[in-house]
């Protein structure tokens, strides 16, 4: 199975960039994560780091995939950041958001898991998905049927080193992945500025996972002075086999917003 990558990761306006973006890809297995530190607390930097190198280290990628391995691979990594608030007083009240693929080379497999409000989305067969459901406070009241309208959407209610240490991230159900299937993997500072529309919309114009990640940031930039201070934004684009065959949609009204057309 063919797999292509590209990512990005962005300041932004901030003093620093927190978040974290790696990836191992094995013969038979492969892992690719992104995270984002928590902001408010200080050390959010670190548990993103800390999170990234303990999942990445732990993960085996000449084995098939396991999905109670997969929950070993995340719990390890909230320990190990439990363990970094317990030595630093300073850094007591750390976390970091997760969001990880996992896909099996040979048996075309995949499944992922997810803390926080990094988020994963699937690009099959024409239509993007959004697969993951975000841990905050905006998510459980719009679930609840509430309105949202002046709540902070950066408030959650989970991701690793927050809330209860017995709590767990959220995973997926193994499933089966077809050539020609795109993966995004992204920070809440990416999703803010991109809609699904565009994501699937910038999809139909591209022919490399980098071509795609590059308008996305086009737009996020093009609509910056209406959104006040940008957050750090990072993404990860994992590419199956040739989703370029699938995604070549090109229409004129869509290429407006991301180049200006001339008469």
């Amino acid at each position: 199975m063919n797999i292509t990558i590209a990512s990005t990761s962005n300041q932004g306006d901030r003093a620093s960039n927190q978040d974290q973006i790696g990836d191992v890809i094995g013969k038979r297995s492969a892992c690719f994560v992104v995270c984002d530190g928590v902001a408010g607390f200080p050390g959010g930097d670190i548990a993103a780091s800390i999170a990234r190198s303990s999942l990445l280290q732990a993960f085996d990628g000449d084995a098939h995939l396991n999905a109670q391995s997969i929950r070993n691979y995340v719990n390890q990594a909230n320990h190990a950041i439990r363990q970094q608030q317990k030595a630093s007083s300073e850094h007591s009240r750390m976390g970091t958001t997760l969001v990880s693929l996992f896909i099996d080379r040979d048996y075309h497999l995949a499944c992922w898991a997810h803390a926080g409000d990094s988020r994963l989305y699937l690009f099959r067969r024409g239509y993007l998905y959004l697969v993951t459901t975000d841990h905050s406070l905006v998510q459980q009241m719009k679930d609840a049927g509430h309105r949202t309208e002046g709540i902070n959407s950066n408030l959650l209610y989970f991701a690793l080193g927050m809330g209860d240490e017995q709590r767990d991230a959220s995973y997926s159900e193994v499933v089966g992945i077809e050539d020609g299937d795109a993966f995004l993997l992204c920070t809440d500072g990416f999703w803010h500025g991109v809609t699904l529309e565009q994501m699937q919309q910038s999809l139909h114009m591209v022919n490399t996972p980098e071509e795609w990640l590059t308008l996305m940031q086009q737009i996020i930039r093009n609509d910056q002075p209406d959104q006040g201070q940008q957050d750090n934004f990072s993404a990860l684009a994992v590419w199956i086999g040739s989703p370029q065959d699938t995604t070549l949609l090109h229409s004129l009204s869509e290429a407006a917003q991301f180049f200006p057309l001339r008469d």
